[in-house]
């Protein structure tokens, strides 16, 4: 039995690694489908791009702070 969740354990780290990240990116999505319907087609990229870095950025400085 122990094998069978050490080997779901790794699966689920295989696709999610970082709880925080896959859940804003996941609210992202969802506001964005909300929200950006009424922007201009052209204005639609920029935002959803704009939106994913900036996960990607907070993210990036979460993991590098030091340890406590």
């Amino acid at each position: 039995m122990s094998a069978i969740r050490i080997g779901l354990k790794k699966i689920y780290g295989l696709f999610i690694d970082d709880l925080g990240f896959a859940l804003a990116i996941a609210a992202w999505i969802v506001v964005s489908l909300l929200v950006l319907r009424f922007l201009d087609a052209s204005a639609r990229g920029p935002v959803l791009f704009a939106g994913f870095a900036l996960i990607l950025i907070a993210s990036v400085q979460r993991a590098a702070r030091p340890s406590r």
